[in-house]
This record gives structure tokens, sequence and C-alpha cells, in this order.
């Protein structure tokens, strides 16, 4: 095996090594193809609220810039240095979750949001790539816990602590958290069978957190009678969307629902606008562009040096998978609604910064990874 690294196991700073361009491209295209898509979808909202055409896109584009200027400076780290912090982050991570709950900013009937001058950051997107790092280095430190379903319990308390306070006002957001947990402890856990009862009593949570509060039971009855339920308006907006496109669209730009009809159409409905001005061509053309960022990353994670490492990038490749299928499950009807967002295109800064800050920690990996020469 070859190498092409030039640092060493304890410099901070990671000099030369392999830059997986392919990776960055990729993410570059998906997330220029975002800010296209976010005018579009925006511009008319945007004009009737009495800002510009570009108000959002522009909003979006510094989010941009910001998150891969962060992407670039998080891939020169050696992200060994990460281990050391990891329960640290945690402790952040838990504290910033229970602020939100106390003192965060509601909108659309949940809490989700901590107000600081004109910006608003989301905690729990925060909380993702923290979770990553925590498990990915939990993972490595405790590995004997992963032997037994208690030993399991113990090596995830922190992470499910965040993943319930996540749960409070966004359910869907935890779901992902915990196919984090559940797919990092897969690739690290020798016994399927402790990870089949946890992922098993995680189901059992999320249905009683479903049930047991109205307007979430209510969206089970927008799913399964969206034309009779008096919750199925935007699942309707959507399907009419997506039906309207057929195979190339109406033309980008000349989406009829998201004049007023389509809410959220810019936000977490975005891919439902992509089809009516796309089609199904362009709908599966972004998750083609998807598909090829998972395999690349997938590329990283046998290449890498080290199992902190792969469960990082284990656990990038989960929460930008999970998402991805998520949002287009609901948008499409095919499961109950929720406020999952299209990675890297749906409008929001909070997601898009942290997102961009994901993929490099998945380049500083590649920085060190194993190339066959």
């Amino acid at each position: 095996m070859g190498n092409s690294r030039h640092t060493t196991k304890n410099s901070f700073w990671v000099k030369g090594g392999f830059i997986d361009y392919q990776s960055v491209f990729l993410t570059f295209v998906i997330v220029l193809f975002g800010l296209m898509m976010v005018y579009s979808a925006s511009s008319y909202r945007a004009i009737r609220s009495g800002y510009p055409g570009t108000y959002f896109m522009t909003r979006q584009a510094v989010f941009a810039v910001v998150g891969f200027i962060g992407m670039y400076i998080i891939s020169r780290i050696n992200y060994r240095y990460l281990s050391n912090l990891s329960v640290i982050l945690i402790y952040i991570a838990i504290a910033m979750l229970v602020f939100v709950l106390i003192l965060g900013r509601a909108s659309h009937g949940a809490t989700r949001w901590i107000q600081i001058g004109p910006l608003q950051l989301q905690p729990s997107e925060i909380a993702k790539p923290i979770i990553i790092i925590y498990m990915a280095d939990a993972c490595v430190k405790r590995s004997k816990y992963l032997n037994t379903i208690a030993g399991i319990f113990k090596l995830i308390f922190l992470p499910i602590i965040c993943i319930g306070l996540i749960a409070v006002e966004n359910l869907s957001t935890a779901i992902v958290c915990f196919a984090i947990v559940v797919a990092i402890l897969f690739v690290a856990s020798p016994k399927l069978f402790n990870l089949m009862i946890l992922g098993a009593i995680g189901v059992g949570a999320a249905a009683i957190l479903a049930f047991g509060v109205g307007y979430r039971s209510d969206r089970f009855d927008a799913w399964l009678h969206p034309e009779t339920s008096e919750s199925g308006f935007q699942t309707m907006q959507s399907l009419y969307a997506i039906g309207s496109g057929g195979f190339f669209g109406r033309g980008l730009g000349n989406s009829i629902q998201k004049l007023g009809f389509l809410p959220e159409s810019h936000n977490d409905m975005i891919f439902s606008v992509i089809c009516e001005e796309l089609g199904l061509f362009g709908a599966l053309v972004v998750i083609a562009l998807f598909i090829m960022l998972i395999f690349r990353f997938k590329f990283i994670a046998d290449g890498s040096v080290d199992s902190f490492g792969g469960f990082i990038i284990t656990g990038v490749i989960t929460h930008i998978a999970v998402q991805l299928i998520v949002n287009i499950g609901v948008v499409t009807n095919t499961i109950p609604p929720t406020g999952v967002t299209l990675p890297f295109i749906s409008y929001g800064g909070t997601s898009l910064v942290f997102m961009l800050a994901e993929i490099g920690l998945v380049l500083s990996v590649s920085r060190q990874m194993r190339l066959t020469e």
C-alpha cells in the first residue's frame, strides 16, 4: 500500500495528502443547484413579502460561502484531534438543546431556534456532526462496550439525551440522529442481535412520541387520507406539483405550485418544485448526484487509516442518505409528513453550514487515507 500523507499522527494541521476533488466537485454542484432552486422556489414569496426576488437565494449564498470556508479549514485539521474534544462537544450540544427548549424562538408551532441578532441557529443541526464525532470516538475508545446490550446503552447514553431533547420539538430530526447512532454501531459492533434490540426500542419510542402528541398523529391521517384530512393540504399540493411536471418538467422557473399554493416551497418541499420544473428527469439527476457523492465517501472510508475516520464517514453517509430518503418520501407521500430538509438544497443556513462542515471532516480523513500505488 502506498501513502500520500505528508503529516504526522500528532500534528494538528494536515499538510498535503490526497484531496478527493470528485467529492469537492459534486458537493459544489449540488450546492450551486440548490441556490438556483432556492431562487426559483422563493422569488414569488420574497416579492410578496416586500423583499427583492433574490432575497432568500442571497442569504443562502452567504451561508454557502461561510460553509465552504469552514469546510476547507476543517479539511486541513487532523481529524484525530476531535477525538479529544468529543465529550466536551456532546455536553455543549446538550446545553444548547436545553437552552433552546427554555429560551428558544418559536416558529410554525415549534421551538427550535436560538436568535442571535439577525441570525437564527438551530441547535439540532449542530448536534448532528457532534453526535457523529462522539459516536465514532466512543466506538473506538470503548469498543468492549459493544459486546453487551448494557454496554451499548452506556456508550450511547449522552447521544440519547441529545436525541431525546431534539425529539421534544422535532421528532423527524431525532429519527435522523438515531439512525446515525445505529449506523455507526452497526459498522462497529460485532453483535447484530444487540443492535436489533436497540432498533426495536428506538422504533417503539418513536411510535409513542408520534401517536402521543396530537399534531403528530394528525400527520398520519394526512399521509393516509391527504385528500380529506384537514392537515393534508401541503401533501396534496406537493403531489400536484410532482404530477404536473411529467418527465421533463414545465421548465426552470415555471412552477405553478410555488405561487402561494405549496407551503415551504423553498424549504422542506423544494423537491416538489424540482419535480414540477425539471420533471422526473431532473429529479433522477439530483438523486444520481447524491448517490455518486455517497460512493465517493465510501471509497474514502475504505481507505481510512483508522477506525475513527471510517466511523466518522459512516455517520456522514447515514446523515445525508437518511435525510435524502425521508425528504423525498415526504414530498411523494410515501411516508408521513415531517420537517426534514433536502440536504444542501433546501433553504436553511444552519443546516447548510454544518453539512458542509461534515464534508470537511470527510476531506480531512481523505487527506490521510491509504492509497494503492
